[in-house]
């Protein structure tokens, strides 16, 4: 149970944190995908170059995950078009809803009812790819 509190307490604290700076704001989106704004670039881009050090920092010290093993990230496969398709369908479920899946989540919390719809739909279209993968090209 400990282990879910802690998974809670991070979950508030992203979520504050999307609402604060703003990167659950649908205009702020907006402006983003009409290239008007930078402000949604830079806290993408803050979180890759984040994401980037913390990476090779654990590869460097060696960190380990709470289970103790090493904090590794797999390799993928290689296909550009696989990886080109399915952006363009993310971009474009991202635009048409104004929400990626992580501020979905903020957004219901904030009070936003019409959200439901959205996760549902996201539900049920990644419950549909898993009956579905084996049959897609990839």
């Amino acid at each position: 149970m400990g282990k879910y509190i802690k998974f809670f307490v991070v979950g508030l604290f992203f979520g504050i944190v999307l609402v604060k700076s703003e990167a659950v704001s649908w205009y702020r989106i907006f402006e983003m995908f009409k290239f008007q704004s930078f402000h949604m670039y830079g806290i993408i881009g803050s979180a890759i170059v984040t994401g980037v050090i913390l990476l090779s920092i654990s590869k460097f010290k060696k960190i380990k995950t709470i289970e103790g093993t090493n904090i590794r990230v797999p390799l993928k496969e290689r296909g550009l078009t696989r990886y080109i398709i399915g952006g363009i369908i993310f971009g474009l479920g991202w635009a048409l809803c104004g929400a990626c899946p992580g501020p979905m989540y903020v957004l219901l919390g904030t009070g936003v009812a019409p959200m439901l719809i959205v996760i549902t739909a996201a539900l049920l279209g990644t419950f549909t790819y898993g009956l579905l993968r084996d049959k897609l090209p990839h």
